[in-house]
């Protein structure tokens, strides 16, 4: 696994509940725009993925939830993907309070999907590697 990319998020009104804490749906929210930012940082477009007829899609999401996150909390998320031989990946992903505190663990299995054959591409890791202006972003 490469070493993870992070970005810092500070946790809006609005995206509490009841309890005036996160919203778990809102998790996996940090954790999606933690992914797009590394894929823009590599350098990776939408626009790019779908010229090349392909398209990422999470396969399996585990969210652990460790603290509790207020408004106001600024943290960090960060994005780690680890590749192994076949059509499939792995996302190790982190949210992290500001004192070092982690909040949640998300981990999950993805995939990139042919967009006419509606299948998993063989190597995903080949599509990241070509695409990318950074591929060491992805650990390749």
């Amino acid at each position: 696994m490469a070493e993870p990319y992070s970005v810092p998020v500070t946790v809006r009104g609005y995206e509490t509940d009841a309890l005036g804490h996160v919203n778990q749906s809102v998790y996996l929210s940090y954790a999606e725009h933690a992914r797009w930012s590394l894929l823009h940082a590599a350098g990776v477009s939408q626009a790019a993925l779908v010229a090349k007829g392909v398209g990422p899609v999470v396969l399996e999401t585990t969210i652990r939830y460790e603290r509790e996150l207020l408004a106001g909390d600024e943290t960090e998320v960060t994005c780690g993907f680890g590749w192994g031989e076949g059509k499939t990946f792995r996302v190790e992903q982190t949210i992290r309070k500001a004192d070092g505190t982690v909040a949640a663990e998300i981990t999950g299995v993805s995939g990139l999907m042919d967009l006419k054959a509606r299948k998993l591409v063989a190597d995903p890791k080949e599509y990241f590697r070509t695409l990318a202006t950074d591929p060491t972003l992805f650990g390749l």
